[in-house]
């Protein structure tokens, strides 16, 4: 339910939550699904429901346990602001985040909408960032809910990247990771949309971060965008906002 992980971004995922149920396009070829599946055939007890949304209280104090500083990937194999997890649960899950000062935590939804109804009621920490998923361009006001948000930092994830992306107001946004679909049935991406995006970025000055290329061999595609990776962090974001 946490520790190590490839995903590039990050270093560790942990999972109070598991299981979701699909809004938007980018869902159709859930990675989590798959592998909640494979799990649950292997006998792994947090997944005896499969991919049915299931909490996991037992696993809250998890990053308390970690002595190591980490960034950390929240609920890779859910949804925090599904409509079905209760509010007191989610507010666990902050409040944990909070204590765990030393570790930085990732927070990733499509959920947009509740995301910026319960923000105000959530108590934000530095070492939480908060991210909204956009795949494709009839969900860019995914964003304009996430600049609502008062986290030290936000950031978008264009993955699975299903189109273009023009024009992107990136006023608020302090990250962008962005990445084509993999495994079986990917969806391609085109490359003169993440050249596009990446432009934009670096007209804003907002870090990129280029995943992958995806398809169905995402080793094969690689990650490489003009014979380079693109690893960009946001930084020192959280202590110059303090300085100021």
């Amino acid at each position: 339910m946490g520790l190590g992980t490839k995903i590039e971004w990050t270093e560790a995922t942990w999972n109070p939550v598991t299981g979701c149920t699909k809004i938007s396009e980018g869902c159709t070829h859930c990675y989590a699904e798959r592998m909640s599946r494979r799990l649950r055939l292997m006998g792994q007890p947090n997944y005896i429901n499969g991919f049915e949304l299931t909490l996991h209280p037992h696993v809250l104090p998890m990053p308390l346990k970690w002595q190591k500083p980490k960034s950390i990937f929240v609920n890779s194999m859910s949804d925090l602001f599904h409509r079905d997890i209760p509010f007191d649960f989610i507010s666990q899950t902050f409040g944990v985040m909070a204590k765990a000062y030393w570790h930085r935590f990732q927070v990733l939804t499509k959920r947009a909408e509740r995301l910026a109804e319960l923000a105000g009621t959530l108590f934000w920490p530095d070492n939480v960032w908060m991210g909204v998923t956009v795949e494709h361009s009839s969900r860019v006001s995914r964003i304009d809910y996430l600049r609502e948000v008062p986290a030290a930092v936000r950031f978008l994830s264009l993955e699975p990247l299903l189109g273009p992306l023009p024009d992107l107001d990136l006023a608020g946004i302090d990250w962008v990771i962005l990445g084509g679909e993999s495994g079986p049935g990917a969806r391609p991406m085109e490359k003169s949309w993440v050249i596009d995006i990446q432009e934009q970025c670096h007209r804003a000055n907002v870090p990129f971060f280029f995943k992958q290329w995806g398809g169905t061999s995402k080793k094969r595609a690689g990650r490489l965008l003009y014979g380079r990776t693109f690893d960009e962090m946001p930084g020192n974001l959280i202590a110059r906002r303090r300085e100021g």
